[in-house]
């Protein structure tokens, strides 16, 4: 397989329908996102692998490697490619599954006493690089979704809501795995 095809060279490039557009389409815009937040989970993995062994880090990793390959799915859903029309790649049971995983880290966590800043370990740095990753692509769905509802699925708009919560508070897990506290913000005007 040819990496480059040079078709992309003036600017234009192919959805999975076959209909070229311009690479700044914000169709281009929403699968590139889910790309970018994809490589961001990568980073993600790479810390929690890197990082001492224990079954919650494990099933740390399963999540986040789980959650890249259903963004892979909704990238090609997002770049035109529907299994079923109508029907979004992202289930009921993806959505609940997040719920669940966000259920189980919460209870071990103390409760959050102020805004926290992004920060402590890597992974939960990279965790909260993808939760705003992941609040764009919520965005730019939105934004396409309310202009022509049948390229974003409701499913697909619930999903990268709760992922975004998912990678939130998995973020503060990470750092709770590796015995470090979540930074508090500060105003100003308390100091």
């Amino acid at each position: 397989m040819k990496i480059y095809t040079k078709k992309g060279d003036g600017g234009m490039t192919g959805l999975a329908t076959g209909e070229r557009v311009p690479k700044h389409d914000l169709r281009v815009e929403m699968y590139g996102t889910a790309d970018e937040l994809n490589a961001v989970l990568g980073l993600v993995t790479s810390r929690i692998v890197g990082d001492e062994p224990g079954e919650e880090r494990r099933q740390l990793l399963r999540e986040m490697q789980e959650q890249q390959c259903l963004l892979f799915e909704l990238g090609a859903e997002l770049a035109g490619y529907y299994r079923d029309a109508g029907v979004s790649v992202i289930e009921e049971a993806d959505v609940h599954a997040l719920e669940l995983a966000i259920d189980r880290m919460n209870d071990q966590l103390e409760p959050m006493k102020s805004f926290i800043l992004p920060g402590g370990t890597t992974a939960a740095s990279f965790l909260h690089l993808a939760r705003t990753v992941c609040r764009r692509l919520e965005r730019q769905m939105t934004s396409v979704h309310e202009e022509r509802p049948e390229l974003v699925l409701a499913g697909a708009l619930k999903y990268v809501n709760r992922l975004s919560d998912y990678l939130f508070v998995a973020a503060r897990f990470a750092n709770h795995l590796a015995g470090t506290t979540d930074i508090p913000w500060k105003s100003r005007k308390k100091s």
